[in-house]
């Protein structure tokens, strides 16, 4: 049972490791803290992954944990990130290699975006990851009013701070 369970969540992991990926690069500034942190988001995935009952899609699901992962141990250490040791589960799981061209293009947009605070960072990736605002309103636990609001407001302050 615990393989069968262990085999569904490397593939659900697998599949759409690219959403841990971008929250990684949106809450750290360098390749070892990113490896660090999406190890720590796969851990608390995996602790919880007993408990997810499918009620939402794995993505939304992994988003709400993801995200509250890294602002979690962001808040904690603001700068450098702690992992736990977790030698119990070693998943091998496939790594997506990204373009440099393309990661070059987005450092602009990920500077200004980390300028924001922690909730309006996770705003607009859930946006520019193309969630409705309802279901960006659920993962933040606010409404949906209130997550149309912000996310005006952000674009103006991300204009502000690309074209000074």
């Amino acid at each position: 049972m615990k393989k069968e369970l262990e085999h569904e969540f490397v593939s659900h992991l697998e599949k759409h490791q690219n959403i841990v990926h971008k929250i990684c690069r949106m809450y750290t500034n360098d390749q070892e803290s990113h490896n660090d942190l999406f190890q720590e988001i796969t851990i608390q995935l995996w602790n919880a992954y007993p408990k997810f009952r499918g009620d939402s899609k794995f993505s939304t699901w992994m988003y709400r944990v993801a995200l509250n992962t890294a602002i979690t141990l962001y808040r904690k250490s603001k700068k450098q990130l702690r992992t736990q040791n977790y030698d119990e589960v070693s998943f091998k799981i496939k790594a997506d290699v990204y373009d440099d061209e393309v990661e070059k293009q987005l450092q602009l947009m990920y500077k200004a975006v980390k300028e924001l605070n922690d909730i309006d960072k996770a705003l607009v990736f859930l946006y520019l990851e193309d969630q409705s605002y309802r279901e960006i309103s659920e993962m933040l636990g606010i409404s949906e009013v209130n997550a149309r609001v912000k996310m005006n407001r952000i674009k103006k302050t991300l204009r502000n701070i690309l074209n000074p």
